[in-house]
């Protein structure tokens, strides 16, 4: 059966990127299908320039499709769409009229193992996803690395195959995003980009490389700043762009912090030029968010990035691009085949993620927050970076073990941050007579903010 063109999301994303205008995108997936199709209408709607995401079960996730066709039939709602147990009659009507050129949807899964998700989003007549052999196994599975590789390998390929049909696929790395917080960037970066690396080699050319928003405005921009350097000389026959994560740790909880937190996002995806940005709501902290709460945090978003009108370049070096280029380097000159090479990497500890429990990963390296707000390694384990890692940046001064009472502390930095500094507005702008408590001291300010957009 010939599925009409539902648009390649590549092109899109460049288009609007071209024109000057930044791509925001929720990540939203029920499991009711009237209401999943209700979410995309809105998405569309926004007054912002969107892609949709379905975003799929837990179920779905672990291939447990026998448990999500069993919610379905009982009538239990599921975290996300199980694109699996429903049948491909179902989804195409989601779809269908909604979603094309000037509309494209990508699946946002989790799973390690994701051929079966592969092959019913291609039923489905899509053809953008994301994730990753190393960034959707290590966080989210026990699945050995030596399971995971084959099945992403195979899952692009059949991705590779949608080409035959005049619409260009794209798959985008998560390698950006490893554990949400702790990871510090250079190893981000190298992992970004080194996904793309292997999306290619398995016959993707469209790709966009990740990267989530860290502790620090200007040490986020080095690192973005590098990951295109590194993408325009390890993928220079690949059309790619790159996509920010709006933070994905312990999230503010008041809304004037939580928006705070976004419009920074925004600011660091323009500063850096990078084309796509991730949204969360301001009930991130909380609970799981609406569909207009969703819808109000792409406006927020886009109405933020409007509102910068310039891209500076101008960064200090603080030797993220050298960090991430030993990396790549240590896992290429492993093998050829990258597969085999990423495998070869975990298993020597050439690539550690700090503070990740899989089976996998050497568990050596550290990292911790300095006093000015930056991720730092306080341990690189076997990872070859030590020569372009200072002895300060590797825990040689100062104390930089983290106890548990100071893991707890560092990863709720951001939240009491943007927390302390919506507090300290309202107990400023509020009569004598009704002002509020001294809110709990904030963070170490850090270096002094720039400010980039007007």
């Amino acid at each position: 059966m010939n599925l009409p063109s539902t648009g390649s999301f590549g092109d899109f994303v460049t288009r609007a990127h071209q024109a000057g205008r930044l791509v925001v995108q929720p990540r939203m997936g029920v499991s009711d299908a009237t209401a999943m199709r209700n979410g995309l209408e809105l998405t569309k709607s926004a007054a912002a320039t969107t892609v949709g995401t379905i975003t799929l079960d837990s179920y779905t996730r672990v291939g447990d499709n026998a448990s999500a066709s069993a919610a379905l039939a009982a009538g239990i709602d599921l975290n996300g769409y199980p694109i699996v147990a429903h049948d491909l009659i179902t989804t195409r009507a989601v779809l269908d009229g909604l979603v094309g050129p000037d509309f494209p949807v990508q699946i946002r899964h989790g799973s390690p193992l994701p051929a079966a998700i592969i092959k019913s989003l291609i039923g489905a007549g899509l053809h953008a996803t994301e994730g990753g052999p190393v960034s959707y196994c290590l966080p989210y599975s026990r699945v050995p690395l030596t399971e995971s590789i084959p099945n992403w390998a195979l899952s692009c390929e059949l991705l590779a195959e949608v080409r035959e049909s005049g619409v260009e696929p794209h798959l985008e790395s998560f390698g950006g995003c490893m554990m949400g917080q702790l990871c510090p960037p250079g190893l981000l970066v190298a992992l970004s980009v080194l996904e793309c690396m292997f999306f290619r080699q398995h016959g993707i050319r469209s790709v966009s490389l990740s990267y989530a928003q860290q502790t620090d405005p200007d040490q986020d921009a080095e690192a973005v700043f590098a990951m295109r350097r590194l993408a325009a000389q390890w993928l220079p026959d690949v059309d790619w762009h790159v996509v920010i994560y709006t933070y994905m740790g312990v999230y503010p909880r008041t809304p004037e912090g939580a928006s705070r937190l976004l419009e920074e996002a925004a600011r660091l995806a323009v500063r850096t030029a990078s084309a796509r940005l991730i949204v969360k709501t301001v009930a991130e902290g909380y609970r799981i968010p609406t569909f207009a709460e969703n819808v109000a945090a792409l406006e927020t978003a886009s109405a933020a990035a409007a509102r910068c009108t310039r891209i500076i370049g101008d960064v200090e070096d603080t030797g993220i691009h050298a960090e991430a280029t030993a990396l790549i380097e240590a896992v290429v000159n492993l093998d050829p085949d990258l597969g085999t090479a990423l495998v070869m990497a975990f298993r020597r500890g050439y690539l550690d993620v700090p503070y990740c429990l899989h089976p996998d990963n050497a568990g050596r390296a550290r990292s911790y927050l300095d006093d000015h707000g930056r991720l730092q390694w306080s341990s690189v384990g076997s990872m070859p970076i030590r020569g372009s890692v200072s002895l300060e940046r590797v825990g040689h001064t100062g104390n930089t073990k983290l106890t548990a009472a100071g893991l707890l502390t560092t990863l709720s930095y951001i939240e009491r941050k943007f927390d302390s500094a919506s507090l300290e507005q309202e107990y400023q702008a509020a009569p004598a007579a009704a002002q509020l408590p001294d809110p709990d001291p904030p963070p170490p300010a850090g270096r002094p903010h720039k400010e980039y957009c007007r």
